[in-house]
């Protein structure tokens, strides 16, 4: 211990060492000590140096350390230094906290040695792998470090740590179980590590979603007061940002999981709202932001729809808008909210609807929309909120011609009320007030009512405006570009810019594609030599965006041009330009559109931001018309008359063929329609017949339950007979209900016995050709044999034989015309019925029973043929569902006649049970007889026997001969 207590700083006499070679001396105690306590000392010390001395530590001790993690896992405490040594090597908190009047260069070494100890621990991946293992400890002394470790190799080596854990077996389902660990300390870094983890790896932060993280986070969220949270809900917000933003896969699975419900509670925020703590503020201002990601315009169009289908349904939107409308809200959650309103309802009609009838709670109530114009064209709002007003009132309008609709409604005379402010009066009072910001604003969201909507810009065409007393009024267009060619004599703007541009913009959007409003603008006789001297002169390089836009508005009035006036036809125009403009220069005007750099800015995302009022100039939709007539305006106005009317005329035939498209497009529609309503005739009418397949399965098993139960009720009947006719016998149990296969046996029977037969036959000529022999040869002495009283022996012994021989043969004689009168009487049908044999059966009562189970059998089989009728008749069926039924009924008409017929040939059946009982018993009597006069009839091992003796026999005859 006395080593240790001068590294600690004892008061030993000598020297000091130094930090280097005190690092060495206890890595050296760490590889070579035995004892586990000798380690767990000198790793203690490493750690209270690592701080000090971090890249001593992390270049002399770093292997050991590892090696620790390796070895010593049974031993938690040992486990708990080393992992924090590793952690305060890697981690530059610690470094940024003690070196905060450190310049940039000092910090930037920090973390380049950070970056440098990383790598060095992850080059090899075991090592991530084990640190995994270690999670899996309950201890705290180990979690909780290891946890702390792996966060600060996330952040020091992203995508190299992310991509070792991402092929780790269960690497990612271990480090979801932190989120269930009862300590809070250890639950919330896990929140921490997951940030980082997750950071810009979708494969990660699908596996993460799919281990139910989204369940798991939002029970923490409302554990912990939802937005009157603290810090721990904060972390699993931007936990479930990190899950979901540009990660389609996760927002359907969080949109399916009916997720977005569990939402709505968040905004709950009461009626008393003086009490926004910050952490408050930055916990809505990140549930705001994950509403958002689930309906981003830059999500595909489905699945947004269907999400802003889900928070309508949920309530959602309705509790978004009541924060919209409610007072004390903190300026930048206003703002939020409102940006998150906006994209709930772009695009979507039902959101759109509801949206217009929601009302501020004033006296009298004024519309939502109504207020928030109102902020947008007061000089005294914020400028982000104006511009979040103004997202809001381009997204209501998005693909919203009903919207669109009325707000062009309440600038039209016949609906204008003098005793409220409309959306339509604050858009023209901030088109033409002091404030350049409100005109740009107010031109913008004009435009945006008039995008893709060729009705509402020919009613615009229908706005007057009075300008003065005693004046006439002259119309919106007109006043627009009286204000446009007064720009520079009237100087109260306080930026000529951005509202000349604004009313170009306003312009360009209303006449392009409506030739009524290109004919307006034209008429004006100022108009013409107003944009071509403003496109012609050489101006500063503010002026040239102007220049572009007016060029662009010219180009449109020649594209659209209906030539209904005569000074300003296409061709004149075009002549116009190329005297006075040139059309190279026109061109290049056009393009300097294009070339702006705000003009890309703009057209990167819909809403509309930025950093300074005097960066308003390019809407978004704008940029996109543009593009659309940027290269048909040039290709305009190179054209000559010639080529215009090849062009119209290939414009005639395209609509012609147009026409015949459309055309052949209702006709498909039509038999779409056709064809749907055909497949669910066909739908119905294939569930109809399932229903008559099972009941005519039904109808079939009810017939087969009929036939068993008359096979069972035969049987018993005939056992009954045969039990009152005869005794009970062994054999009796040959009777079986069925009468074919009971006169299939019988045949089989006698045909056994016609071999039997025959086999005597053959012993019998075999014996009778012994007995002649033996005839012959009788008196002659055999060959061989002695002489004397032996042959006569012999002579006595073939005698008997012979007697013997003669006396069989008259038996087999006997048996044979037996055997054949049998054969006779079984063919016939007629088998004497008596045990004795005396009494017998009329053949004509067999065959007329034969007849009629003939009979029998063709109607069974009639009725199996009905059935298969029935089978094949299922087209009739599924269009005649009524004869359907009359066709169950007639089967159960035949059902009942064929029980009618089965009880009346009871009795019948009767007989021909007690004749095959008999034929039986008898055919039993005579395989008696056989086996009594000595011959197998049965068994073929016994007959191979009997040939065998017999052999035996004849080769001893041979012998004694």
């Amino acid at each position: 211990m006395n080593f240790f207590r001068g590294v600690m700083g004892g008061q030993a006499a000598g020297p000091q060492p130094s930090g280097a070679d005190t690092i060495q001396k206890l890595c050296d105690r760490v590889a070579s000590s035995t004892l586990l306590e000798d380690r767990r000392d000198a790793v203690r010390a490493l750690k209270s140096l690592s701080k000090k001395y971090r890249m001593e530590v992390g270049v002399q001790a770093m292997d050991h350390l590892i090696n620790i993690l390796q070895t010593d896992r049974s031993d938690s405490e040992i486990l708990g230094y080393a992992l924090d040594t590793l952690y305060n090597i890697i981690c530059n908190d610690e470094e940024e906290e003690q070196d905060e009047s450190e310049d940039e260069a000092s910090q930037k070494q920090a973390d380049d040695l950070g970056a440098k100890f990383t790598e060095a621990f992850i080059q090899n991946g075991e090592h991530i792998t084990l640190l995994l293992t270690l999670l899996e400890e309950f201890d705290f002394h180990v979690r909780w470090p290891g946890v702390k470790l792996l966060t600060a190799l996330l952040k020091s080596q992203c995508v190299q740590v992310q991509s070792v854990i991402l092929v780790s077996p269960m690497g990612v389902s271990r480090l979801m179980d932190l989120l269930a660990d009862s300590r809070e300390v250890i639950r919330n870094d896990g929140l921490l590590l997951l940030q980082q983890l997750t950071k810009g790896n979708a494969a990660i932060q699908k596996i993460v979603a799919f281990e139910n993280a989204f369940e798991r986070l939002l029970d923490i969220i409302t554990e912990e007061g939802s937005s009157d949270g603290g810090i721990v809900v904060e972390d699993c917000l931007l936990l479930l940002l990190n899950l979901l933003k540009n990660n389609s896969s996760n927002q359907n699975f969080f949109k399916e999981g009916s997720f977005i419900q569990r939402m709505r509670p968040w905004f709950e925020v009461g009626d008393d709202n003086s009490g926004w703590s910050a952490q408050k503020v930055t916990n809505l201002h990140l549930m705001l932001q994950l509403v958002r990601v689930m309906v981003s315009p830059v999500n595909s169009p489905g699945a947004t729809a269907s999400c802003q289908k889900s928070m309508f349904q949920c309530g959602l939107l309705q509790q978004l808008c009541t924060i919209l409308m409610a007072t004390g809200v903190p300026a930048d959650i206003l703002t939020e909210t409102i940006n998150t309103v906006s994209e709930v309802i772009r695009g979507s009609q039902v959101n759109q609807d509801y949206f217009a009838s929601v009302n501020a709670p004033s006296n009298p109530p004024r519309p939502a929309i109504v207020v928030l114009l109102l902020s947008m064209v007061s000089e005294k709002q914020p400028f982000v909120l104006r511009c979040a007003v103004l997202y809001c009132f381009q997204c209501f309008l998005y693909k919203n011609q009903k919207g669109q609709g009325e707000i062009v409604a309440t600038l039209l005379p016949s609906t204008i009320d003098t005793n409220s402010v409309s959306a339509g009066q604050l858009l023209c009072g901030g088109l033409f007030s002091v404030d350049s910001l409100s005109n740009w604003c107010a031109a913008v969201a004009l435009a945006h009512a008039l995008q893709d909507n060729l009705i509402q810009k020919e009613q615009l065409l229908r706005v007057q405006l009075a300008t003065s007393l005693g004046k006439p009024p002259v119309s919106l267009l007109q006043q627009c570009t009286n204000i446009l060619s007064q720009g520079d004599k009237i100087n109260r703007r306080g930026s000529k810019v951005q509202t000349r541009v604004g009313l170009l913009m306003l312009l360009c959007t209303w006449i392009n594609n409506c030739p009524i409003a290109v004919t307006h603008f034209l008429h004006n006789q100022e108009n013409v030599p107003f944009l071509t001297a403003q496109i012609s002169e050489n101006l500063g390089e503010d002026e040239r965006l102007v220049q572009g836009l007016c060029a662009l508005l010219l180009g449109i009035c020649i594209y659209y041009n209906d030539n209904s006036l005569e000074n300003y036809t296409k061709e004149k125009l075009k002549q116009l330009i190329e005297k006075r403009i040139g059309k190279e220069n026109f061109v290049e005007k056009l393009s300097f559109i294009t070339k702006h750099e705000l003009y890309s800015r703009a057209g990167q995302k819909p809403q509309p931001v930025f950093l300074s009022p005097e960066q308003m100039l390019f809407d978004h939709e704008f940029t996109k018309l543009v593009k659309e007539l940027e290269g048909v305006i040039t290709k305009a106005v190179h054209k000559s008359s010639e080529e215009e009317k090849k062009e119209e005329e290939v414009k005639k035939t395209l609509e012609q063929h147009d026409n015949i498209v459309t055309q052949y497009k209702e006709l498909i529609r039509e038999q779409d329609a056709k064809i749907q309503e055909m497949k669910e005739q066909v739908a119905t009418i294939t569930t109809q017949n399932e229903e008559m397949q099972t009941t005519v399965a039904q109808q079939l098993s009810q017939i087969q339950q009929h036939k068993d139960q008359y096979n069972i009720l035969k049987l018993k009947l005939g056992k009954d007979n045969q039990s009152q006719a005869n005794p009970p016998q062994g054999d009796g149990s040959h009777v079986n209900g069925i009468q074919m296969e009971e006169v299939s046996q019988l045949r089989e029977e006698i045909e056994e016995l016609r071999n039997q037969h025959a086999l005597l036959q053959t012993q019998l000529s075999d014996k009778e050709v012994l007995i002649e022999t033996l005839r012959s040869e009788g008196s002659e002495p055999v060959e061989g044999a002695p002489a004397g009283p032996d042959n006569t022996e012999l002579l006595k012994e073939l005698e008997l034989l012979r007697s013997q021989v003669q006396t069989q043969t008259a038996e087999i004689s006997q048996l044979k015309t037996e055997n054949q009168d049998l054969l006779k009487r079984v063919e016939t049908g007629s088998i004497d019925a008596a045990s004795s044999g005396d009494a017998s059966v009329d053949a004509s009562n067999v065959a007329e029973l034969e007849s009629r189970l003939a009979a029998q059998t063709s109607e069974m089989e009639r009725l199996k043929e009905e059935v298969r009728g029935l089978t094949q008749g299922r087209a009739q069926l599924e269009h005649q569902e009524a004869s359907a039924t009359s066709s169950v009924a007639i089967l159960e008409t035949e059902k009942t006649k064929l029980q009618t017929a089965l009880q009346e040939s009871k009795k019948e059946q009767d007989d021909l049970l007690m004749l095959l009982a008999d034929q039986d018993q008898k055919i039993l009597n005579l395989k008696q007889r056989l086996k009594d006069l000595g011959q197998t009839v049965e068994d073929e091992d016994d007959l191979d026997t009997m040939r065998d003796q017999t052999d035996e026999d004849e080769e001893e005859d041979e012998d004694e001969d």
